[in-house]
């Protein structure tokens, strides 16, 4: 990995052990790496050449990493809302009051403000 990425065996071990990279270990204690390590070691580097120092860059990795959750959450929440706006149409379709209570006990605010506003949009 260390040619692959054009830096030593020793800068990998340092990035590993002050926490900007993180390795799986084998029952013989050799270091493993993914392949998303490839991609972290290169956005290592061009913090470094841009001048920033380790903890600067260890700072700037650990809040790439929580936007990346935040998106993936977000993304997650979308999704339900999605299900929840189909299941919506689904239950107007059939113009029936007995669906239409069930919708409303089991569509959540988020889903009722989405469609509010996606009504307020369309009219």
């Amino acid at each position: 990995m260390a040619e692959m990425c054009n830096v030593t065996k020793r800068t990998i071990d340092h990035y590993t052990n002050i926490g900007l990279l993180k390795a799986e270990r084998s029952s013989s204690n050799y270091r493993y790496y993914d392949a998303s390590s490839i991609e972290r070691i290169h956005d290592i580097e061009r913090y470094k050449t841009a001048g920033m120092n380790l903890s600067d860059i260890k700072k700037r990795l650990l809040e790439k990493d929580a936007e990346e959750i935040d998106l993936h959450e977000l993304r997650l929440k979308i999704s339900g809302l999605d299900k929840d706006v189909s299941d919506l149409l689904a239950t107007l379709d059939k113009s029936d009051i007995k669906n239409l209570e069930h919708l409303k006990k089991n569509v959540s605010h988020e889903s009722l403000s989405l469609i509010q506003t996606l009504l307020l949009l369309l009219s």
